[in-house]
C-alpha cells in the first residue's frame, strides 16, 4: 500500500560544484547556473521506496555515494534534481555528535539538542536520566565535553539519538562507537528499534552484519543503485563484484570456453540440479556433475580433471579421477561418461562455475577443456562467512 510508504526518492540526483574560487562558487549558487564540466554527481537517477517497519542495508565502496543517499533522507541534504518524501520522525546517526559544544556540560548539550532531534524541552528531561545511563557516563554527565575522551563523547551522543523513539533510524556505521561493551548495547539497542516496527536505514562495510539485522539490502556504486533485493543476495552480488576488481576479472563468460582436438572432445557436462529447486543448499544437498567425452582409442584412457570457479574467475576447489584412484572406464568407440559427486555440498552461499579438463594419461597434457560449462547456485540458512564450510567439531569441557 501506498500509505505503507514512508521513504521515497523518485528520480533523485546530488551534484557538487568543483569551483574551487570561492566567490565564484557564491556566484553559482546564486545564479543557480553551475559549469556541467566542473561538477561531481555523487546520485544519478535515484528511485527508492522503504515502507514502515522495513530494516534495508546500504553497501558500496567508499565515495560510492551511501552517504550521501543517507543525508538526503535525513534532509541534510536537498537534491539538485528529483523529489524526496519522508513521512515520519527521523533520528540520523551519521556523524555523532556533530552538533555538541565543546565548552558546554553533557547535560547542557543533551538539553541543547534535544530539540534539534524533535523532542520538547520537558520530553529531554523526562529521558535524561536514561540517556545518562546508557551512556555509562553518570560521573561525567555535569563536566564540559572538551574533557570527554572520544568514546565518552561518542557513547552519549549514541544514547541522545537513539532515545527518541524514532518513526525512522538512519545508522551509518555507528555500531562501532565504544568499547566492546557499548557496541553490544548499542547493537541491542538498534535490535529493540527494530521490533518496535521501526523503518531502519542501516549502512555498513561488515556484511554479516548487513545480513544479520536486515531484511533488504542495496547496493550503491558511481552513485546508482547496482542492485535492490534480498539482504543476503545482495552481499553475494556486492561481495563477488569485490572479489573481480580485486583480482582483475571482468564478468564471466555466458558460455562454455571450448577447446578439443584430435584425441578428445567433451560432449556434456550438466549439474544434476537438487530434488526441490535450482539452488543447492549448503551441507545439505549433493552436488552431482555429469559429464561425457569421446576420445581417440587408440590413444591411452585419458584422466579428467573437474574445477569449480567462484565468481571471481578464482578456483575454489578442484577434483581428479587420478588423484582419487578412481580409473575411467571407455567403450570400444572411446566414449566414457563419470559422476562427480559432492554429498552435503560445503560451498557456502554464492554462484559458482564448473570447468571439465580431459588430460592425457599422465595428467599432464590437456586433450579437451570446457571452462564454466554448468553453474551452481548455493544458498544457506546461517551466517558463515566465507567460501566453504569445513568439517569440524567442538570439544567442551574444562580444559586439559
Amino acid at each position: 500500500m501506498v500509505d505503507d510508504v514512508v521513504i521515497e526518492l523518485r528520480d533523485v540526483a546530488k551534484s557538487y560544484s568543483l569551483e574551487s574560487h570561492p566567490w565564484r562558487r557564491l556566484w553559482q549558487q546564486l545564479s543557480g547556473r553551475v559549469d556541467p564540466g566542473r561538477q561531481h554527481h555523487a546520485l544519478h537517477d535515484i528511485d527508492l521506496r522503504i515502507r514502515r517497519g522495513e530494516v534495508v542495508g546500504v553497501v558500496g565502496r567508499n565515495g560510492a555515494g551511501k552517504s550521501t543517499l543517507l543525508q538526503l533522507v535525513c534532509g541534510v541534504l536537498q537534491p539538485s534534481r528529483g523529489e524526496r518524501v519522508v513521512r515520519g520522525r527521523v533520528a540520523a546517526l551519521l556523524e555523532l555528535g556533530a552538533g555538541f559544544n565543546p565548552e558546554l556540560t553533557g547535560r547542557e548539550n543533551v538539553r541543547l539538542n534535544g530539540p534539534l532531534l524533535g523532542l520538547s524541552s520537558a520530553e529531554v528531561e523526562r529521558r535524561m536520566e536514561a540517556i545518562i545511563e546508557f551512556a555509562g557516563i553518570p560521573e561525567y554527565i555535569d563536566q564540559p565535553v572538551r574533557s570527554y575522551s572520544s568514546g565518552m563523547f561518542m557513547r552519549l551522543a549514541f544514547s541522545m539519538a537513539t532515545s527518541m523513539d524514532p518513526d525512522i533510524l538512519v545508522v551509518d556505521e555507528a555500531l562501532s562507537v565504544g568499547d566492546g561493551a557499548f557496541a553490544r548495547k548499542s547493537y541491542e539497542r538498534i535490535m529493540e528499534l527494530k521490533e518496535k516496527g521501526t523503518t531502519i536505514l542501516f549502512c555498513s562495510h561488515s556484511m554479516f552484519q548487513v545480513e544479520s539485522l536486515c531484511t533488504r539490502a542495496i547496493w550503491i556504486e558511481d552513485g546508482k543503485i547496482r542492485f535492490d533485493g534480498p539482504a543476503h543476495q545482495a552481499t553475494v552480488e556486492y561481495s563477488e563484484w569485490l572479489a573481480r576488481l580485486e583480482h582483475g576479472h571482468g564478468e564471466l563468460p555466458a558460455q562454455a570456453q571450448r577447446f578439443e582436438s584430435p584425441s578428445a572432445a567433451i560432449t556434456r557436462v550438466t549439474v544434476r540440479p537438487p530434488s526441490d529447486g535450482v539452488a543447492f543448499r549448503n551441507r545439505i544437498d549433493t552436488l552431482a556433475i555429469e559429464i561425457e567425452f569421446r576420445s581417440d582409442p587408440a590413444v591411452a584412457c585419458p584422466t579428467l580433471g573437474v574445477v569449480i570457479n567462484g565468481a571471481d574467475g578464482r578456483a575454489v576447489t578442484s577434483a581428479g579421477n587420478w588423484v582419487d584412484g578412481a580409473p575411467l572406464q571407455r567403450d570400444a568407440a572411446g566414449t566414457a561418461h563419470a559422476v562427480l559427486e559432492f554429498p552435503a555440498l560445503p560451498l557456502l552461499k554464492g554462484r559458482y562455475t564448473v570447468s571439465v579438463f580431459v588430460l592425457c594419461e599422465r595428467a599432464i597434457h590437456v586433450y579437451a577443456a570446457a571452462e564454466h560449462a554448468a553453474a551452481v547456485e548455493v544458498v544457506q540458512d546461517h551466517l558463515e562467512q566465507g567460501v566453504v564450510s569445513l568439517p569440524r567439531r567442538w570439544l567442551m569441557g574444562e580444559p586439559a
